[in-house]
């Protein structure tokens, strides 16, 4: 709601829509009921119906209103407090329009009650705005009249606030620019809470219907019944030496050639005047073009704390607008019409979550995503269906290329397509059109209407992403940097392959285990993992049953978590159980209850969980990488006891054994394990090298966690070598790091060595 604030304090005034009736406002239920009809009233009173009729049409009235009860029915109880105020606060407002509102030529004050609305403008009231303030500038000084263009075009996707965007813009128009402000709408009809509903009594068909309503606006009805090919000339010429704001709202209703002719017209109009158009349809034009997304959060909130005050529910709702928000992806429209549904008369709704569920299964007639989007759906041609297809299975920007291989269609044709569904604001693109997002709530729609085509491009994307997945993945470290870039491709495929066969499924896992965890994509690798072991379960496959809980587990150890650990051993020992696994299966199951063990710094029972584990491993070969990784668990053990010497004696030993089978990361691993042993004997010459050696090392594998350990170790050892100056871009890559992959624990060790380095090198 518009709001200004004046000079006595606590007072605010607002504007919009107030009823006027003979009957009494006094409880919840009559107000919701009238809200039901005007949701937009911001009021209602009993007087005004008749100061209008005795007075309009022979002399200029004002009637101030104050707000003196709530309809709340408690008016009798404290009629007398409230009445004292509301006279109190009208007589004040009175006082302050006289005071520093402007006296008219002829000599006559004038009350303004809006210092943006003087002139003669028929703009629609506005209860409220929020934000936009971004846009609102550029608005403004495309409307300038020195501006070389003729005004701004507002573009966006349907319910985005284009209408509202211009409509407050023209409001904010000085009136000494602009002393007449007209409003035409080709719009057909809007959605309130109830409903979509029609406006056939307002809507403007065509261009030259368009060019007759403004020349009745300009008090020239004979100019309005000009020959139809002398009408654009005529209101041309009636323009001329006037200063004319013109706002022409939902411009995409109108066929291309009429809308062509229609910025012909405005690229004519006489110097002086402007024009501000919507449009959801974007065209190249001589103006200035305003393209508006969703409504920044801040704003949103503030728009549902408006509705608030005049819905209750929402208002006990208060905690879940952030959910409302991202539900409805920012789009005021959307945001309005499901708060509304909280409460509504016939509704079912009662909470926010309730009301979400209900946006993605409205009923015919109150589908606010048909109402948004269902005029486009016939004119999609077959290469754009396949586009937008393609489309709704990713979360984030594609690429030209992923697009226009799962639509079936060459780079160029998706390309056309792409562009032109941009232009009709359907796409979110970058700058240069590289990456295309259909945002969410379009992409529901698109799955509801064209199922056949998302199921088709559903299809063809988990067989490329598989076999991209298959050709790059598990221990590939030199083919991640290529892996990581069509990442956005396999992560919008593994919906679709979640749904696939189960072996399918289980062979991807194995294929990305490594890179997740060494990308540190951990969310990722625990959402896939536990449904991969769900399928498994369902699918009697206990061996790949047994495997998943274990990479659960992983992620929980190297975020710290250990009671996650633990309990992901416990399932993938009962899985395993039922799959009669073997040795190496054991093995590893006991090694990772080692780890919660040591996070629960219980170190001999973590140490004798990996002896149990380095004797499985080493009954099935004397040297492998599971007997070096045992062997360098044992000595992080040892580390955290307090025996150097033995943790040391078995890293080494890990290190001998892991360069032997040629393992990378095991070298990698145990290198940055000796830098640490070496921080803990205070040997800082040692640690620095160690550190600097095991940093080229992972930097070599690509292991995110690891990178950032070893470049704390290499801070650490730098710091305490009186280099802090050295050491302060390690420690601040150390600390992104372990902020990136929720590293809690480990975040709170680097984030103390960065302190130290800042503050023993002055550069806190």
């Amino acid at each position: 709601m518009a709001t200004a604030k004046l000079t006595w304090e606590g007072a605010r005034v607002h504007f919009g829509v107030v009823l006027s009736g003979e009957k009494v406002v006094d409880n919840p239920e009559f107000r919701a009921e009238l809200l039901q009809h005007e949701p937009h009233a911001i009021g209602g009173e009993m007087e005004g119906t008749g100061l209008y009729a005795a007075c309009n049409g022979r002399v200029d009235w004002i009637l101030v209103k104050a707000i003196c009860d709530w309809a709340d029915g408690k008016k009798e109880v404290v009629r007398k407090a409230r009445q004292l105020t509301a006279a109190a606060n009208a007589a004040q407002f009175v006082l302050h329009a006289l005071q520093f509102t402007p006296y008219r030529r002829a000599g006559a004050p004038s009350v303004v009650l809006d210092a943006h609305a003087t002139g003669k403008s028929s703009l629609p009231t506005q209860p409220f705005f929020f934000g936009r303030e971004k846009e609102l500038a550029s608005i403004a000084e495309a409307i300038l009249p020195e501006s070389r263009t003729w005004g701004a075009l507002i573009d966006g996707p349907g319910g985005i606030g284009k209408t509202a965007l211009a409509v407050r813009a023209g409001h904010l128009a000085p009136a000494e620019q602009y002393p007449r402000k007209i409003f035409l709408s080709a719009k057909l009809r809007y959605l309130s809470p109830a409903g979509e509903q029609k406006l056939d009594d307002f809507m403007l068909p065509n261009y030259l219907a368009l060019l007759s309503e403004l020349a009745e606006e300009l008090g020239d009805k004979d100019l309005a019944k000009s020959p139809e090919n002398e009408r654009a000339n005529a209101v041309r010429r009636a323009l001329t030496d006037q200063r004319v704001l013109i706002v022409i709202d939902n411009l995409e209703t109108f066929e291309e050639p009429e809308r062509d002719r229609l910025f012909q017209f405005l690229i004519r109009l006489p110097q002086g005047s402007k024009a501000i158009v919507t449009s959801r349809r974007r065209s190249d034009v001589d103006a200035r073009v305003i393209r508006v997304d969703r409504l920044p959060q801040k704003d949103a909130l503030d728009l549902l704390r408006e509705l608030a005050m005049s819905n209750s529910r929402l208002a006990r709702e208060e905690a879940d607008w952030q959910a409302l928000y991202e539900a409805t992806g920012g789009n005021p429209l959307l945001l309005c019409w499901t708060a509304g549904q909280l409460g509504r008369k016939g509704s079912q709704c009662r909470t926010v979550a309730e009301a979400c569920e209900y946006l993605k299964h409205a009923p015919p007639g109150n589908d606010p995503l048909e109402y948004i989007f269902g005029d486009l759906l016939g004119t999609f041609t077959e290469s754009e269906t396949a586009v937008l297809a393609a489309l709704t299975h990713f979360t984030q920007p594609a690429l030209v290329k992923w697009i226009a291989d799962l639509a079936g269609l060459s780079a160029q044709a998706a390309e056309t397509a792409l562009d032109d569904l941009a232009d009709r604001a359907l796409l979110v693109t970058d700058p240069a059109s590289l990456v295309f997002f259909l945002p969410p709530l379009a992409a529901m729609f698109l799955r509801n209407k064209r199922p056949e085509a998302v199921t088709q491009t559903g299809d063809r994307l988990a067989d490329s992403a598989y076999a991209l997945v298959l050709e790059n993945g598990y221990q590939k470290y030199e083919r991640f940097p290529f892996l990581e870039a069509e990442w956005p491709l396999v992560a919008a495929a593994i919906p679709q392959l979640l749904q696939g066969e189960n072996g399918r499924l289980q062979q991807l896992c194995r294929a990305l285990d490594t890179f997740l965890d060494f990308s540190g994509r951990w969310d990722d690798q625990l959402l896939l993992a536990q449904q991969a072991e769900q399928k498994a379960v369902g699918s009697n496959d206990w061996y790949n049953a047994g495997l998943r809980p274990c990479m659960i587990g992983w992620v929980h150890y190297v975020r710290g978590q250990a009671a996650g650990v633990l309990d992901s051993v416990q399932r993938a020992e009962t899985h395993w159980q039922k799959a009669r696994a073997g040795a190496r299966e054991q093995a590893f199951a006991m090694r990772l209850r080692g780890h919660g063990l040591r996070l629960e710094a219980r170190y001999p029972a973590a140490m004798e969980a990996y002896r149990q584990a380095l004797a499985l491993d080493r009954g099935l070969t004397a040297e492998s990488e599971d007997v070096a990784a045992s062997l360098n668990d044992i000595a992080e053990a040892e580390r955290l006891s307090g025996d150097y010497a033995a943790a040391e004696r078995d890293c080494r030993e890990a290190l001998r054994i892991a360069k032997n089978m040629g393992h990378r990361e095991g070298v990698a691993t145990c290198t940055g394990n000796l830098a640490e042993i070496a921080l803990d004997r205070e040997d800082w010459s040692a640690a620095e090298l160690l550190a600097r050696e095991a940093l080229l090392l992972a930097e070599g594998v690509g292991r995110q966690e690891l990178i950032g350990a070893v470049s704390e170790h290499l801070a650490r050892s730098l710091v305490r070598h009186g280099r802090p100056a050295e050491g302060l871009p390690h420690a601040r890559r150390a600390v992104e790091i372990a902020a990136r992959l929720k590293q809690a624990k480990y975040l709170a060790l680097a984030q103390a060595t960065l302190k130290d380095c800042e503050e023993k090198s002055g550069r806190a």
